[in-house]
C-alpha cells in the first residue's frame, strides 16, 4: 500500500505570539518556522514523492515550498480544502490565554467530540473531512503510482491529530493525547484491513528508508494487513527518527522546541 507522510506546517507568527490563527489570511512562517520546514525537507530529500497535497492556507504552502527545495524531483502540488485548519469561528484570531477562560475550553480538552465552535464547525466534522481526504488521496496515489508510492500531505495540528487518532482506532475524545509539533513528520500506511502508524511527531532523522525499491533487480515490497506477533523484525520506517509522544493543548501549539 502507498505510504503517507503527514507534515505539520512550520512555526508561525501566530504560534509564537499565542494567537489561534485558524483560517486567518496572511499568517506565514516566522524565521524559526522557515528553518523548521527546511530541516523537514532535508529529512525527505532522497524520496521520490508520488504526490504533494497541501492545505490551501499560506503557512502550509510556504512549508511545502521550503520542504520541496531539496527533492530530487517535485511532483505537482495539489491544494486540498478538506485539509484546511478547523474552522474555529469566533475564536479565530483570539489570544489563547483568554480562550482558556471560556467554558467551552474545558470541553475542547476533555470531550472534543461534543464541540462545535461558535459560528464555526464541529471537531467531529473536521475529523470526518480530513480522514476522508487522506484516505481518498492515498487510494488515488496507489492506483496511479503503485503500492510502493510515498506521498506527502502538509496540513495543521488538529487535522493531523484527527488522522492519527483514526489510524490508531482512537475515539476523537482521546485525540488531545497526541502531540504534533511544528514541521514534525508522522507516517501512516493504510492496508485493506487496518492502517499502520509507522511514526508520530518525529522531528529528527532521515526518512530515506521509505524510498521505494528500484525498478531493476528488486522485488516489490509486500505490505500486508497482518501485524507481526511479537513485533517481528521491523517494518520499513524512518531510520533513527525521534518519536515524541505526549498530549497537546488545543490546536497543537508552537511545539516543544523553537
Amino acid at each position: 500500500m502507498a505510504t503517507l507522510i503527514l507534515a505539520r506546517h512550520g512555526r508561525t507568527t501566530a504560534n509564537a505570539s499565542g494567537i489561534l490563527a485558524g483560517r486567518s489570511k496572511g499568517v506565514g512562517l516566522d524565521e524559526a518556522g522557515v528553518a523548521q520546514a527546511r530541516a523537514a525537507g532535508q529529512r525527505i530529500e532522497g524520496l521520490p514523492l508520488a504526490a504533494i497535497v497541501t492545505s490551501p492556507l499560506q503557512r502550509c504552502r510556504e512549508t511545502v515550498r521550503e520542504m520541496a527545495r531539496r527533492l530530487p524531483q517535485q511532483p505537482e502540488v495539489s491544494s486540498e480544502r478538506r485539509l484546511l485548519e478547523c474552522d474555529y469561528g469566533t475564536w479565530t484570531g483570539r489570544d489563547l490565554k483568554s480562550l482558556a477562560k471560556e467554558p467551552l475550553w474545558k470541553t475542547v480538552q476533555a470531550h472534543p467530540s461534543a464541540v462545535t465552535f461558535p459560528d464555526g464547525e464541529s471537531m467531529a466534522q473536521m475529523m470526518a473531512r480530513s480522514v476522508a481526504a487522506v484516505r481518498d488521496w492515498d487510494a488515488r496515489v496507489e492506483e496511479e503510482r503503485g503500492p510502493d508510492a510515498v506521498w506527502l500531505a502538509v496540513t495543521h495540528a488538529d487535522v493531523i491529530k484527527a488522522v492519527l487518532a483514526d489510524a490508531l482506532g482512537m475515539h476523537l475524545d482521546l485525540f488531545q493525547r497526541i502531540a504534533v509539533d511544528p514541521a514534525s513528520l508522522s507516517v501512516v500506511r493504510y492496508t485493506p484491513l487496518r492502517p499502520f502508524v509507522l511514526s508520530m511527531n518525529s522531528v529528527a532523522g532521515d526518512l530515506s528508508a521509505l524510498r521505494p525499491p528500484g525498478r531493476r533487480g528488486s522485488r516489490r515490497r509486500r505490505h500486508g494487513s497482518d501485524a507481526a506477533v511479537g513485533g517481528g523484525a521491523g517494518s520499513v520506517r524512518p531510520a533513527s527518527a525521534r518519536d515524541v509522544t505526549g498530549g497537546a493543548v488545543g490546536r497543537g501549539g508552537a511545539g516543544a522546541t523553537p
